[in-house]
């Protein structure tokens, strides 16, 4: 079975949900976010764009999200579905990470398993404002609308939180849920 790539877009925490997939046995890779599309089409059954600083940085990234593979975005690559299918991403009114109490509305394939409250660790120096058309909202929280978004047709998911890192309630269930979906 093909891995998952893992798109490194320079975050901090990118070789954490590295360490997440592998101790799920999920078996997943780390690529930079240069690597040409037609190589991520070809090796790989699923894709996670990882968080970084700065959607400038993002590398093609984007490009990603026309290969047909079921991907999840966590923060930055949130951010970048959403813009890539016309939302709107603009500056938090609450800034760097912290701790964030989410409210599940949709439980959906990608949040499967979660209870109706969740406590996550997030950054919110940027935050979706605007959700693209064709998105569906599946949490939200006191300070950001968007908490995790799902396209209606295509297997594209995003969530402002990073379920890698302890921090989050049982972040792991995302990574679990995710596979499920790589599987088909």
């Amino acid at each position: 079975m093909l891995p998952i790539a893992v798109v490194n877009n320079h975050g901090q925490f990118n070789h954490l949900i590295s360490r997440a997939l592998r101790d799920l046995d999920i078996e997943s890779i780390l690529i930079p976010n240069t690597t040409p599309p037609d190589d991520v089409a070809t090796g790989y059954r699923g894709i996670i764009l990882g968080g970084g600083p700065d959607i400038g940085r993002a590398g093609r990234s984007a490009e990603y999200l026309d290969l047909q593979l079921p991907v999840l975005g966590i923060c930055l690559g949130l951010h970048i579905i959403a813009i890539k299918f016309g939302g709107e991403v603009k500056p938090g009114r609450m800034g760097g990470y912290g701790a964030v109490t989410v409210s599940v509305v949709d439980q959906d394939a990608i949040l499967q398993g979660y209870p109706d409250t969740i406590q996550v660790w997030a950054s919110h120096a940027d935050e979706v404002i605007t959700a693209p058309p064709g998105f569906a909202k599946l949490a939200t929280s006191d300070i950001c609308g968007n908490e995790a978004i799902r396209h209606q047709d295509l297997p594209i998911f995003g969530v402002q939180w990073h379920p890698e890192v302890s921090h989050t309630f049982e972040g792991y269930r995302v990574f679990e849920n995710f596979e499920k979906l790589c599987q088909g």
